[in-house]
Order: C-alpha cells, then sequence, then structure tokens
C-alpha cells in the first residue's frame, strides 16, 4: 500500500479533508431523473456529484485492495439484499431475530456489523430495513457533495449502434438505433470530509482502515473506469489532523486556507487551468497539515 504518515493513521484523532477530483470528456454523475444529464447547480451552473456517488466508488475499491479479509466486506452492496445481510449479524452473535432486540443485543449486532463490514465501520448504516432490527450505526467518516470550481456545460451528443435491441426490427430492415450520451469537456470538482475520532471509537475504527482509506482516495477513480464517465483522476487530496478527538478549530475556517485559482479567463480544459494555494500561516497549534496529493 501506498507509504502514509503516522499521523495520519491515528484512529484517535480528528481528521479534516479537501478532495480535488476532475473529469475530462466524461459524465460524473449523471442523474436519473433527468435523463442521465451531469448533475448541475441550476442556478449557477457549477457541477455537482453527491456524496452517495463518492461513497460507492470508496465501496468498490475497498475489496480490490482487501480482497481476503474478513473485515472489508461491504454492506450496501449490488445483488445483495440489506435485510440479509443484517440477518448475518444476527446469526453470527447467535441473537435471534426480531423487531425489538434489547439494547444490549442491539449492541452486540451492531458491533458484529461494525467488525464484519467496513462500509458501516465508516459511513454507518441504517440496520433497521428487515424483520430483525438492530437500530443504526453513525459512522465517523462523512462527505459533502463535490461542487465544480467553474461552472460547467454539458453536451448531449448523439450515438448510434450497428445492431438493434428487438429481431422484428432487424426483420423490417431497420440496422441502426440511435442514443444520446451527456459529457462535459472538462471539470475540476472539490469535496470535503470528515473524519470523527469519537464515533470512530463507538465502530472501532483502525489503523488499517485509515491506512486503506488513504490509499482508496487516492486511486480510486483508477478502478472506476467507464466509457460514460470518460477520464477522471484525484487531483488533490489535502489533510488537516487535530492532536486530540475534538479538534483545535472548524473544519470551516481550515478549508477556507485551500483555494482554487483559475490561471486565465479561457475555459478550463485541463487541471494545469487552475492554481491551488494553501495559506498556513498562522496556522492554529495542535493541527498539521499533509498534502497526500498536491
Amino acid at each position: 500500500m501506498t507509504d502514509i504518515p503516522a499521523h495520519l493513521l491515528d484512529p484517535t484523532r480528528r481528521h479534516d479533508i479537501v478532495l480535488l477530483f476532475d473529469v475530462h470528456d466524461g459524465n460524473p454523475n449523471g442523474d436519473p431523473d433527468a435523463g442521465n444529464h451531469p448533475r448541475i447547480d441550476t442556478e449557477t451552473y457549477h457541477g455537482l456529484v453527491t456524496d452517495v456517488a463518492l461513497k460507492r466508488k470508496i465501496r468498490d475499491t475497498i475489496p480490490l485492495l482487501r480482497p481476503d479479509d474478513p473485515r472489508y466486506k461491504i454492506f450496501v452492496e449490488a445483488d445483495i439484499a440489506l435485510n440479509s445481510n443484517i440477518e448475518r449479524g444476527f446469526t453470527g452473535t447467535a441473537v435471534k431475530p426480531t423487531q425489538r432486540p434489547t439494547p444490549d443485543e442491539r449492541q452486540k449486532v451492531q458491533k458484529w456489523m461494525c467488525d464484519n463490514f467496513a462500509d458501516i465501520r465508516l459511513f454507518g448504516g441504517v440496520l433497521s430495513t428487515g424483520d430483525a432490527r438492530a437500530g443504526h450505526v453513525r459512522g465517523p467518516l462523512q462527505f459533502t457533495f463535490g461542487r465544480s470550481v467553474s461552472p460547467v456545460h454539458p453536451v448531449d451528443h448523439a450515438i448510434t449502434r450497428v445492431t438493434q435491441t428487438k429481431q422484428a426490427d432487424i426483420d423490417k430492415g431497420e440496422q441502426t438505433e440511435m442514443g444520446s450520451k451527456w459529457t462535459i469537456h472538462y471539470g475540476l470538482y472539490r469535496a470535503h470530509a470528515f473524519y470523527s475520532a469519537s464515533r470512530g471509537k463507538q465502530t472501532g475504527v483502525t489503523s488499517d482502515d485509515l491506512q486503506t482509506l488513504w490509499t482508496v482516495l487516492q486511486h480510486m477513480f483508477d478502478h472506476d473506469r467507464s466509457a460514460t464517465r470518460g477520464e477522471m483522476a484525484t487531483r488533490g487530496l489535502y489533510v488537516f489532523t487535530h492532536d486530540n478527538a475534538f479538534g483545535k478549530a472548524p473544519a470551516a475556517t481550515l478549508f477556507d486556507r485551500i483555494t482554487i485559482e483559475p490561471l486565465s479567463e479561457e475555459p478550463p480544459r485541463t487541471f494545469n487551468h487552475y492554481k491551488t494555494n494553501t495559506d498556513l500561516a498562522d496556522l492554529p497549534s495542535g493541527i498539521t497539515f499533509t498534502p497526500l496529493i498536491g
């Protein structure tokens, strides 16, 4: 794995995170209610990527990095019902599946789920969707939406396919089928994330978990390729680490120290269109700034 500084591997310390990523000729997060149109702020035309989309990429990458580790299963995963995974927690703890477990039984099941599912350990989860109910776990790691630094301009591309979906259409002599594909030419996005050490203690986050997280954040777009998303990459990963669990300064004041400046008035087409500035003057005592990328 990537060599990570020791203070970033301490789950008893608070970490505030700035993540920069970009997309080139792709759709970073389509809206299914709008024909897969790239998500935008309709007032400013800045692009948006949901926190759910970012966590999906993390969930999909963790098993690639830790394929044989039983502590790194994923709770929210395609083709596996949530209720089935919750029932595994009751089975694994020999607690009778019920809608009304005792507080001790609920805590036992929650601990088993945190110990076995990395995304519950990090993000939390609702464990009360079926007949076996174990409450909910509040995760220590939370993300904001990603928002593009500059406005983006989605483009709809007409595409054709050389064969039909239905045999009946081929029999009628039709040779091609039309479709469409949305892209933006270029967008640099910024998202923030917050790791709460106090909640990390409750879910059992370890140094291995943080090592996995930092590595995944650097490489997750390399394992999420698709024709729809174009070319995406992590461009900046900056971490403010506090020397205790509660923190030495509000995250917002730390994030304000990282600004992104366009270098020209031309429409952005590459990451080199921007300059990232970091203001570390008078950084509050007890806070360490680490640029993992950037």
